[in-house]
């Protein structure tokens, strides 16, 4: 096996970290600068990097330790957990869009309250803002949607910790 696929593999918890961190910005990004507010599925799919972050950085600072080693494993099977939490989200959000099984109902922009002044801005004509609904996606490269794209990453990063899971659980 190649040098940087070895430091990559035995340092994975920090690559996972750093995985989720680099998903939460550029989700970020696009809804910052790019104006694509998130829908319902989209937010619960940032909450799969954010655990599998939290766990990452929480097996690198206590592995750090000479004694708590050999717990790494454990680490790499949690963010593996995550990971393919966050691979279902993304295939029931891709699923949605391309209408093969029903959204959440919540997911739709109806449902919730509307104050006074959204409805004078919908009446004047001055409201900007469309509800996103987790059926339509609003993003689509090489045919792929957002949710679609974040399935495949899913699936990577879920195969990355499956192989650091292996490789550490080994009898050393």
């Amino acid at each position: 096996m190649s040098a940087f696929l070895r430091v990559f593999r035995d340092h994975w918890l920090f690559w996972a970290l750093l995985a989720s961190a680099l998903m939460l910005a550029i989700a970020h990004a696009f809804e910052t600068f790019g104006g694509y507010a998130p829908c319902t599925l989209c937010l619960r799919q940032r909450e799969a990097y954010w655990i599998a972050g939290t766990i990452a950085l929480a097996g690198i600072l206590v592995t750090r330790l000479p004694t708590q080693r050999r717990l790494r494993w454990m680490f790499d099977a949690a963010v593996a957990l995550a990971f393919a939490y966050g691979l279902y989200l993304a295939i029931y959000h891709s699923g949605a869009e391309w209408k093969w099984w029903p959204g959440p109902t919540t997911c739709s922009g109806g449902g919730g309250q509307v104050s006074l002044d959204a409805l004078s801005a919908l009446a004047d004509g001055t409201a900007k803002i469309k509800p996103p609904a987790c059926d339509q996606a609003a993003w689509r490269m090489f045919g792929l949607s957002m949710a679609g794209w974040n399935a495949l990453i899913s699936l990577k990063l879920l195969v990355w910790s499956v192989i650091a899971l292996l490789h550490d659980r080994r009898p050393a």
